[in-house]
Order: C-alpha cells, then sequence, then structure tokens
C-alpha cells in the first residue's frame, strides 16, 4: 500500500544487530560476517513502510568515523529492507566481505512509506563482529606433546575387606567389614591373625624415607659404575622398582598410567601370635605396597607375547622375638584362560637375589630390609582378553610348624569398575600382542600451536554440544571407535570413520566465503569421525540424519588490524547461528589443520580399541569458559 498523505513513518528508538542479537555492554556482539541489522518501524496511518540503513565506521572515541558503502554503489550506499506492517520489525542482510570481524561499527535507520520520508535519523546502535574464538596464526614449531600423559590419582573399588573404600570425592563410601582374620589353631592352640589398616601418618613417614633412602643409594650406585652424572643419578629409580616413576610417590594414594599402577594406600599389617587364652604371645608389624606394569607390544616385554607383571613390597617395621622369624607368601591369582604365569623372584632393596621365599628374622628385620617379589604374566591368546586380578598374603611364623594367617588385599576391582584389570590383545597390527590398564582414561592433547583453527572449534564444541564430548571440564569421554567394532556398515563391512564422515560432512555443505589468507578448508567435524560420539556412528548419542542438523561455522581473518583468525557462525543454512543444543558441528577449517591435528591418534602404545574412553585437551584454550564472549587463545609453551 503507497501512502497518498497523512503522517510520516518514524524508526524506532531501539535497532539492533545479529544474529545472536545479544549486547556485551551497550555494543551489540554479531557471530557472523553476514551481520543482520534492524528495528521496528511504525507508520500513524497505517501504511506499511521500510528502513534505510546506514552504518558508518567509529573513531577512537567511538564517534561515527566514515560511513560503509553497503551495496557496492559508491561512497554513500545503503541498504533498504522490504516494506512491513506498521509496528513490524525491518531488516536487511549485508553482504559477506563488506564489513569485518572485529571492527566497532555504528548503524542508524530511517524510515519510508512509499510517499513520505523520515525527516530525522533513529540514534545510533553500536555492533562489532565477534568470533566465538580468537586465534593467531598457525606457528611453524611447538613443543607440545600430543600424547603426554599425566600421572592419575585413582580409588580402588575393591581394596578388600579390612580396608574402605571410597567415592570419587575421597568421602568414605563403605568402611572396613573385616579387622582381624585368623587362621587355625596350631597343635598347642596358638592362632596366628592379621590385621590390616590403611596408612598412617607413621607408616606414611616411613614410606617416605624408606623412598629417600633408596633413591640416595641408586644415586650412589650410577656414579660408582660411571653410568650417569649426578643430576641424572638422582632421578633414576632403584633398579628393583618395577614402575619407575612410583617408588618416591606420596604414600597413602595409588596411582596409574595406560600401562602402569602403583599402589601405595595397602597400608600396614600387624601380625599377631595369640594363645588359647587369646593373650599375646608376640606381634609383627610389616608396610605393604604392590605394582602393576603392562607391556603394550611385544618388543616392550622382551618376548614374543603379550605380557605384564605384578610386585609386591613387605617391609617389616619391627618382629618381637616371640616370633623367632616370619615368612610372607604372596598369593597373586587371575581369571585368565591364556596366561602362564612365572614363579615369584624375591629381591632386597639392592635388587640382589633374596631367596625363594620372603624371610625375616627377628634381628634383621629393620624397615629398609624390605623384600620384593615380582612375577611375570604371559598371555598367548587370540581377540582379547580382560584379566581381573585377586591378591592375598599369608604369613607363617618359626614359631609354630602350623600357625598360619592369610590378609585379603582385595582384587582388580569390581565387575563395573575393573580398575586394575589388565587386558591383552592380538588386534592391532603391527604392534601386537600387548597388554594395557584400559580404564586409565587418556588425553589427546591438540597442538594448538600448530593447529590453533582446529583447537578453537573443539573447545567451542566441547562448550554447547549436549553432552560436551571430550571435555574434562565436564568429565565427558569420548569413546575411540576401533578396528574391533561390531557395526556393520551397508556394504556388510566394518564401520569406519570414513562411513560417519560421510554423514556428517554430506552434501549439503559447502564452502563458505573467507579471506584468502585462510586458503584451502575442508569440512571439519566433532566430534570426530573416528569416535562413537560422531553424529555420523548408528550407535552414537548424537546421531543425525544429516550433516545439516549440525551447527555450522567457519575460519575467517579479523580485520582489526590484528594477525589473528577467529570461528564465525555460518549463517547460510542457519541464519541465527547454532543455538548451541547441536548435537554435532562441521566446520570450514584450514586443511593442514583439519588434517594433521590428530595424525598420530591413537598413539601405539596406547593399544586403543573399541570403546575406549579419552579425553581432548586444548592448551591456549583451556582457560576460557564461555561462548557468551569471545575466547581469546593463550600462547603455550
Amino acid at each position: 500500500m503507497i501512502a497518498a498523505g497523512g503522517e510520516r513513518p518514524v524508526s524506532g528508538r531501539t535497532p539492533s544487530a545479529g544474529p545472536k542479537f545479544s549486547k556485551s555492554g551497550t555494543v551489540w556482539r554479531v557471530v557472523t560476517p553476514e551481520v543482520v541489522l534492524r528495528n521496528t518501524v511504525t507508520d500513524a496511518d497505517g501504511d506499511t513502510a521500510n528502513l534505510t540503513f546506514q552504518v558508518y565506521t567509529t573513531n577512537a572515541d567511538g564517534t561515527p568515523k566514515a560511513q560503509v558503502d553497503l551495496d557496492g554503489s559508491g561512497e554513500f550506499g545503503v541498504l533498504v529492507s522490504p516494506y512491513v506492517a506498521s509496528g513490524g520489525t525491518a531488516k536487511v542482510t549485508v553482504p559477506y566481505g563488506i564489513l569485518k570481524p572485529g571492527v566497532l561499527y555504528k548503524f542508524r535507520t530511517s524510515a519510508y512509506d512509499g510517499s513520505l520520508y523520515e525527516t530525522s535519523w533513529s540514534p545510533w546502535a553500536d555492533f562489532r563482529i565477534e568470533p566465538y574464538v580468537k586465534f593467531p596464526a598457525a606457528q611453524t614449531t611447538s613443543t607440545i606433546d600430543p600424547t603426554a600423559q599425566e600421572i592419575d590419582e585413582f580409588t580402588r573399588s575393591n581394596p578388600g575387606p579390612a580396608l574402605p573404600t571410597f567415592d570419587a570425592n575421597g568421602a568414605v563410601k563403605r568402611e572396613a567389614t573385616q579387622k582381624r582374620t585368623c587362621g587355625k589353631p596350631d597343635a598347642e592352640g596358638r592362632k596366628l591373625c592379621m590385621e590390616l589398616s590403611p596408612p598412617t601418618a607413621q607408616s606414611k613417614a616411613r614410606a617416605d624415607k624408606r623412598a629417600e633412602v633408596l633413591r640416595k643409594a641408586e644415586e650412589t650406585s650410577e656414579r660408582r659404575a660411571g653410568k650417569a652424572s649426578v643430576a641424572a643419578a638422582a632421578t633414576v629409580a632403584p633398579a628393583v622398582e618395577l614402575v619407575d616413576w612410583c617408588y618416591d610417590k606420596p604414600a597413602g594414594k595409588d596411582y596409574m598410567t595406560r600401562t602402569d599402577a602403583c599402589l601405595k594406600n595397602i597400608g600396614s599389617g600387624k601380625l599377631v601370635f595369640v594363645d588359647t587364652d587369646e593373650a599375646e604371645i608376640g606381634f609383627a608389624t610389616f608396610d605393604f605396597e604392590q605394582r602393576i606394569k603392562t607391556y603394550p607390544n611385544k618388543g616392550a616385554s622382551g618376548s614374543d607375547f603379550a605380557e605384564f607383571d605384578q610386585q609386591i613390597v613387605i617391609v617389616p617395621v619391627s618382629i618381637d622375638q616371640a616370633l623367632q622369624g616370619v615368612t610372607m607368601k604372596w598369593n597373586a591369582q587371575s581369571t585368565c584362560s591364556s596366561c602362564v604365569t612365572s614363579k615369584i623372584r624375591w629381591a632386597d632393596n639392592q635388587n640382589n637375589n633374596a631367596g625363594d621365599t620372603a624371610h625375616w628374622n627377628a634381628d634383621d628385620a629393620t624397615q629398609f630390609s624390605g623384600r620384593w617379589g615380582t612375577i611375570q604374566t604371559t598371555w598367548s591368546g587370540t581377540g582379547k582378553e580382560t584379566i581381573d586380578l585377586g591378591w592375598s598374603v599369608t604369613a607363617t611364623v618359626d614359631a609354630s610348624a602350623t600357625a598360619i594367617a592369610t590378609a585379603n588385599f582385595g582384587s582388580s576391582g569390581t565387575e563395573a569398575m575393573r580398575e586394575l584389570a589388565p587386558r591383552c590383545d592380538d588386534i592391532l597390527k603391527p604392534s601386537a600382542p600387548g597388554c594395557v590398564l584400559p580404564f586409565f582414561k587418556l588425553d589427546w592433547t591438540v597442538d594448538t600451536n600448530l593447529y590453533p583453527a582446529a583447537g578453537a572449534y573443539y573447545w567451542y564444541m566441547q562448550q554447547v554440544m549436549p553432552d560436551h564430548a571430550g571435555s574434562r571440564r565436564w568429565d565427558s569421554l569420548m569413546h575411540y571407535l576401533g578396528p574391533d567394532t561390531t557395526v556393520k556398515n551397508s556394504a556388510g563391512g566394518t564401520w569406519t570413520s570414513d562411513n560417519s564422515r560421510t554423514r556428517v560432512c554430506d552434501s549439503t555443505w559447502s564452502v563458505h566465503k573467507s579471506d584468502t589468507s585462510v586458503g584451502s578448508v575442508d569440512c571439519d567435524e566433532f566430534a570426530m569421525a573416528s569416535t562413537h560420539e560422531s553424529g555420523g556412528f548408528p550407535n552414537s548419542v548424537n546421531l543425525v540424519t544429516s550433516g545439516s542438523k549440525c551447527a555450522q561455522l567457519f575460519t575467517d581473518k579479523m580485520g582489526d588490524g590484528s594477525a589473528n583468525f577467529g570461528i564465525l557462525a555460518d549463517t547460510r543454512t542457519a541464519t541465527n547461528g547454532p543455538a548451541g543444543t547441536e548435537r554435532c558441528g562441521r566446520a570450514a577449517i584450514p586443511s593442514v589443520q583439519n588434517q594433521r591435528a590428530f595424525t598420530g591418534f591413537p598413539a601405539p602404545s596406547w593399544r586403543m580399541l573399541d570403546g575406549d574412553g579419552f579425553f581432548v585437551t586444548l592448551p591456549g584454550f583451556e582457560h576460557c569458559t564461555s561462548v557468551t564472549t569471545t575466547c581469546t587463545w593463550s600462547k603455550i609453551s
């Protein structure tokens, strides 16, 4: 309807810019270079009207500087909206390339009803194109190790009846249910009993002192042999130690890596010898620790078989003369169907042979006369097998021919956890066979020095995806799509990452325009096609029918005079940009970064099989906590 006269139309007083049409202070934050400008328009006569949109750059003080050519017509190019009903919202979309990310702009509007023009402009509104994440160009070198792992502290789910169990927060989940275990009476009616107790301040202090003595002894040994400098020798673990990083870890906690476990929370045992009236004849006290070491390939073990070794450390604190002497037997059991286990080798603190048993006379028992029992288990099976373990210690005393006591040290974990259960397989070629501790959750650290765009995109997706796939912040694991998956593709073959990728990066994806400095780009999917969390994996909680259902993003150059780049919304499919509820993402990422960010994953020594959990760590971005403001990369040395 064209007005023939009457009242002039009027622009609204609060123009806005988007998407997302959200403000950071007084500035509208826009997440894409295809900026949508809008304002309401009112005509007192009820006529339809449109709005003319005018954009300016700004001076340092925020005042208007120079008008931006919005339509390519020259110095005063503007955009004009379609007609809308009185009281409606008029809007225009600025084409890509006109406005630059990172630059502060101002815009205003003026109304027209087909006959009469508004005689003034609306108030100014400030806006800036702000990426979700901002980062520099890729560096050429980096010191980040993508496969580096931290030693994890963990809580045993089944430490045996004599010790309490704990929840993930360290609170007692179940108190100890059995303080003392006793054997049958001997011919004279005497019994031998054993009491286990968690580490105490005294036992922890003893352990720390032993570790220091062992370290100094090894340092001296290395220097005498001329094998290492003083500085290097000080870091060498005792030769008797099965897990070389374990000996100087604080007592009272348990630790593990993908291949090793260090159990220093078993505590102490009190051996009590009693008469027929339960009166104490004598007692002895011992400290206990255990180790597990798996070998991820046959070369690491030195044999043609998969192998894992176990070790117990038994240290006498005191032995009464009335006991005359004490012998300890370590009972290590397993459910393995294809294993051969060696005889226990006993050694002293200097790794000298200590005989066929762990025995101490009352006179020579000190806290520095420890015995280290080590057994080797080789696996010759096919496929894969997770092996449950169990341990106990049986004690006898020289003062009795038949008195005996056994203490239960627990198992490799409850059926639900199995945190200390080795898994051996011959599936992974060419490093087969080998064993690992699959309970340990790995970190793949994206080298964000070399691949900052990929890291920025992954960080954004971890924040907004409902399951936060791969984020340690939300303790949300990704799970590897391994070669042993039972899922089949349409041809009846094993489902692979290519099958998942094809669904997410399907024909609905095309390259978004970007600055030439970005270079060639690929469709990069998140979660990764090599995971169960991929939007293309049939059994995924994030499964989509098409990649068009994923969050759409792309990489572009900042226009604020810096050398930075950013991850921005691709609004060609979803005009308002990602909603933050999408189950997957696909982004235009520089080809080299897309193709190399996961190069080398998984590391061969990890022996990852289908369903193994891992986290994706993103140094340089982990300090950021919200996508409502721009996350800026921070250099990691």
